[in-house]
């Protein structure tokens, strides 16, 4: 019996076709818009570059028994080198959504206000990074790649300068 002639384009045409969602992943995250003042008193925002070459801020996954200010200020010491931190509060959460696999991830990321204290030129990245840099407030507006961490970023220059950080 010969094969119809339908299965036999279904091959071509399947190929390259995601598997379909079998689940959803929550992961709760946490991080920060660090911030230093230059000696001349300009703010300036700690960027880091992931393995995609997008800047962002310092994050991570809140670990069992963490609340996710312990989260951000492991993941800051850990992403950044910079265990010497000030904790000045909550600016807001963000969503983010993503396909890994057979799964779609649901991330929302609890961001705190930070400012560096000791020594912060001496930054390090971790392997995986591409890079990590302090750039000037408005380059690192230009340079943040996701939407709503720029919108924190406004929020939290406004904190900063009304509170006077």
């Amino acid at each position: 019996m010969q094969q119809p002639i339908a299965d036999k384009f279904k091959k071509y045409f399947n190929k390259g076709r995601k598997a379909s969602i079998q689940e959803i992943v929550r992961e709760p995250t946490a991080g920060g818009i660090v911030f230093r003042r230059t000696k001349s008193g300009d703010i300036e925002i700690l960027l880091i570059q992931d393995a995609k070459d997008r800047w962002t801020i310092p994050k991570g996954h809140i670990e069992e028994g963490e609340t996710a200010q312990q989260t951000a200020r492991r993941e800051i010491g850990e992403e950044a080198g910079l265990p010497n931190v000030d904790m000045l509060g909550w600016l807001g959460k963000i969503h983010f959504r993503y396909r890994r696999l057979d799964k779609l991830v649901l991330m929302t990321t609890q961001i705190y206000l930070v400012r560096a204290r000791g020594d912060t030129d001496a930054i390090q990245k971790e392997e995986w990074m591409n890079g990590i840099k302090w750039f000037k407030f408005n380059d690192a507006l230009d340079a943040i790649e996701y939407e709503d961490i720029g919108k924190l970023m406004l929020l939290a220059m406004k904190r900063i300068r009304q509170e006077n950080l």
